[in-house]
């Protein structure tokens, strides 16, 4: 299964990848630059392709080759080596913002599979939201045992 592309950028970090959507200058592509420097693959930038692939939904670039094309706002245009396509482990949506400290945890639902959710947060943190990719998504506090 395959279906359009998705307005966004895709980010690949130990074996799985972050779907970052929002509008146009929502910071999407400065994002995916900030958490290249720190390590991850640029898969795609502006435009991603998922696919169902063994019950796990793939990232791609709409158009895939060896570089990615990464709009650096107020530098240019970015000729970067591409990440090649890998399985969605995250969604950030950055138009929508969070409200809670700690949110409880929430799904981003594609094709019949669920991917952890996260909304924009106050502040945005490449380095927080790599090692979250890492880490599969964050906890949900409301299913942690109460602290002593």
């Amino acid at each position: 299964m395959n279906a359009g592309p998705l307005h966004g950028a895709a980010v690949s970090h130990a074996g799985g990848c972050l779907l970052i959507l929002g509008r146009s200058g929502t910071g999407k592509s400065t994002l995916a630059l900030e958490m290249a420097a720190l390590g991850g693959g640029i898969v795609a930038d502006d435009l991603v392709v998922l696919s169902l692939l063994e019950g796990a939904l793939v990232a791609a670039p709409l158009r895939p080759g060896s570089t990615v094309l990464v709009e650096a706002r107020g530098i240019g245009l970015l000729r970067l080596k591409a990440a090649p396509p890998a399985p969605l482990r995250l969604v950030l949506d950055l138009d929508r913002e969070e409200e809670e400290r700690l949110p409880r945890r929430r799904f981003w639902s594609y094709a019949g599979v669920s991917v952890p959710l996260l909304f924009r947060p106050a502040r945005l943190q490449a380095a927080a939201l790599f090692l979250a990719l890492s880490a599969g998504g964050p906890e949900d506090p409301e299913a942690l045992p109460p602290l002593r």
